[in-house]
């Protein structure tokens, strides 16, 4: 679902029209019918869940760390997809997830999930986003590049820029001297080396106490529920 929603579903209508030249619809999840999914759809689900835990009466706290596990979840694997994909990599890509994030990110606000750290675990989607469409030229392009995606490894910063396709034969490819230049740049960075996102990667819990305000002398217990042998201490 996260794959088809962020990547390759069209939200933005009229962009399939800007695709790479040479590269069709992988046939693995673009296939119409049940593989194929809309952001509406992750919208859907993720409304779905917050109904369950509001009307199952879940503490606040806890709400706030799914949808921030959740998010992190969606961010690992479409940079996971898009780290592996060339036919993914492109500007029209990358408007089309930064579009997507940002209906992800309204979602969060009008749930008043803003404060859950959902947000700053999308940062390296949205620098990769970001990196697919500025230039890749010159060398105040690269420097802006640096300074921009502190989110991304230089890892996967290389990996986009040589993945990355011309929209037509007026684009030029990314030249293998202006990804030297990210990289004598990057080069002081401490970065991991893994290139992927470990997208089962669990964020700690904490479970507040929220002490309820009824007592127990107050609750009464219906009779259809058969449970007259307890007995009140």
């Amino acid at each position: 679902m996260i794959v088809s929603a962020m990547l390759e579903n069209e939200s933005i209508q009229g962009l399939c029209g800007v695709k790479p030249t040479g590269y069709r619809k992988r046939s693995s999840s673009m296939a119409d019918g049940e593989n194929s999914y809309c952001l509406e759809a992750i919208i859907r689900q993720m409304n779905c869940f917050h109904t369950v835990m509001c009307d199952q009466g879940l503490d606040p706290e806890i709400t706030l760390q799914v949808f921030k596990q959740l998010f992190y979840m969606i961010t690992a694997v479409t940079l996971n997809n898009l780290l592996l994909r060339k036919d993914v990599c492109s500007w029209s890509t990358g408007m089309q997830l930064r579009y997507n994030i940002s209906q992800l990110e309204e979602w969060l606000r009008g749930k008043n999930l803003h404060q859950s750290g959902a947000v700053q675990t999308m940062e390296p989607l949205i620098q990769a986003a970001q990196l697919l469409q500025l230039k890749k030229k010159t060398p105040e392009d690269a420097e802006a590049i640096c300074s921009l995606c502190t989110s991304l490894s230089t890892q996967q910063i290389v990996k986009i820029l040589n993945l990355y396709t011309p929209l037509n034969e007026f684009e030029e490819r990314v030249t293998v001297s202006f990804i030297r230049k990210i990289q004598a740049q990057l080069q002081e960075r401490n970065d991991p080396q893994q290139l992927l996102l470990d997208y089962k990667h669990m964020f700690p819990v904490l479970f507040p106490f929220n002490p309820s305000s009824l007592t127990m002398d107050s609750i009464h217990i219906p009779a259809c529920l058969n449970l007259e042998f307890l007995n009140e201490v």
